[in-house]
């Protein structure tokens, strides 16, 4: 079970400060505390260095007969000296020894060994090894003194710059990651409502944000949720009144045409009945639009191959230059009738721009593409994405010949992204328009 967390974002990122201050401070104390032990045991070791050094030169300028009665009196204080090699059993320590060093630098000229004895008692219940210097005096007897100092194992190698450095180092490491968990804890949910922003733009539809985590994130999650509800509800009372406008219009014009039928003169009704079939095409593409802003169809395998063959030759029978190429191994997960109205918008558009039409069909590592270009004029870049918007018409598009209500293109983004999908524009290198639907890769629950 996860330990309970603060629920303020404030209060996480100051635990995270706190915790990384005290394991800071905690870091700096024991590098403060072992600097100082090593300060206090290198003064020691050079004042036992000091004494071994004056001894020594005593012991030297005595006779060999004379220094017995000396051995005692010289380690009343805290050495214990013996005329004597260390005892077999005494082990031999590293040169690397900040006493073994202090001894050197006190007598450069001499051979001076360190060793550690076999463990006892020290008084207090602890069993350490005692450390005993050996050397040897200039007519060749042995020397040995007993040092008052344990071998404890932290008192056993000198402490190195490489040491210190790698300590700072870990120091600055766990600082570096206590800096980034407290970024990521405070920048993460920034980056998923960013992101729920961003795919709420493509669809409004979309799953409401998840609402734990810390207390300001969940008010900003609910406050996200609430606006896209909003947004939603706004959106269907769009559609339901653009959609019952188009509906409704569509009897007075009935009834206009019927009784344009009795104008006698042919010029004026030929007039006349060709503006009601405008009105009639307006109010049908934007009952069609409406329709397609709440696309909620179940997805299907769809063979995609069959799908556009089949709608090449419904455009060949009315006429128009069609082809297709590429293959798609799988059936495509998508809304048929969805993903046939809108690539028919395409290809009627195609045609009724640029003559000529080539549908291309290919598989990347994301998604499905189908590529319907024309061999048009194009667009000017700057229209690539405007074309999109309802009843948006270029200046070519307005003609006599072309027409159109504008709302082609945005009825079939509109059914592509209600799938997942998606519809963009861009110019042919060698001239015309290529519009690629997109289908992602998915798999459909049986």
């Amino acid at each position: 079970m996860k330990p309970p967390l603060p629920r303020t974002l404030f209060a996480r990122l100051m635990l995270i400060w706190i915790v990384g201050i005290a394991a800071v401070l905690a870091t700096s104390l024991a590098l403060f505390l072992g600097e100082r032990d090593r300060f206090d045991r290198d003064v020691l070791f050079e004042g036992i260095a000091r004494e071994i050094a004056a001894a020594v030169d005593v012991l030297e300028r005595l006779a060999p007969a004379e220094r017995d009665p000396w051995i005692e009196a010289l380690g009343r204080r805290r050495l214990r000296f013996s005329l004597q090699s260390p005892p077999p059993d005494a082990r031999p320590l590293s040169e690397r020894f900040p006493l073994v060093q202090a001894l050197r630098r006190a007598q450069p000229d001499r051979d001076i060994r360190l060793y550690a004895l076999p463990a006892r008692g020290d008084g207090h219940g602890g069993r350490h090894e005692r450390l005993l210097a050996s050397l040897v005096l200039s007519d060749g007897t042995p020397l040995s003194v007993r040092l008052p100092v344990p071998a404890l194992p932290g008192a056993r190698e000198p402490t190195t710059p490489t040491r210190i450095f790698a300590a700072l180092a870990a120091l600055v490491a766990g600082i570096t990651l206590l800096a980034w968990l407290a970024v990521r804890v405070a920048t993460r949910p920034l980056s998923r409502l960013a992101q729920a922003a961003r795919a709420l733009g493509e669809d409004p539809n979309r799953p409401p944000l998840e609402t734990s985590g810390p207390t300001e994130v969940s008010l900003a999650a609910n406050a996200f949720n609430q606006m896209q509800q909003r947004l939603q509800d706004y959106v269907g009372e769009r559609t339901r009144i653009l959609a019952a406008i188009s509906h409704d219009l569509q009897t007075p014009i009935t009834r206009l045409r019927l009784r344009a039928e009795e104008i006698d003169d042919d010029t004026l009704r030929a007039r006349i009945q060709s503006d009601l079939d405008a009105m009639q095409a307006l109010a049908r593409e934007g009952l069609d639009y409406a329709r397609s802003l709440d696309a909620s169809a179940p997805l299907q395998p769809v063979d995609l191959e069959a799908l556009v063959d089949s709608l090449c030759e419904d455009a060949r029978d009315m006429g128009w230059s069609v082809s297709r190429a590429g293959n798609l191994a799988a059936p495509v997960p998508a809304q048929v009738t969805a993903l046939r109205r809108a690539l028919w918008n395409l290809v009627e558009n195609g045609v009724k721009f640029g003559q000529k039409v080539d549908i291309t069909l290919r598989e990347t590592g994301d998604d499905h593409q189908i590529e319907v270009r024309d061999h048009g004029p194009g667009l000017a870049e700057a229209d690539l994405e405007r074309v999109f918007e309802p009843f948006y018409r270029t200046e070519y598009s307005r003609s006599r010949d072309t027409g159109g209500t504008g709302l082609g293109l945005a009825i079939a983004r509109n059914l592509m992204r209600a799938q997942g999908g998606n519809v963009t524009l861009q110019n042919a290198a060698e001239g015309g328009l290529i519009a690629t639907l997109t289908l992602p890769r998915r798999t459909v629950e049986g």
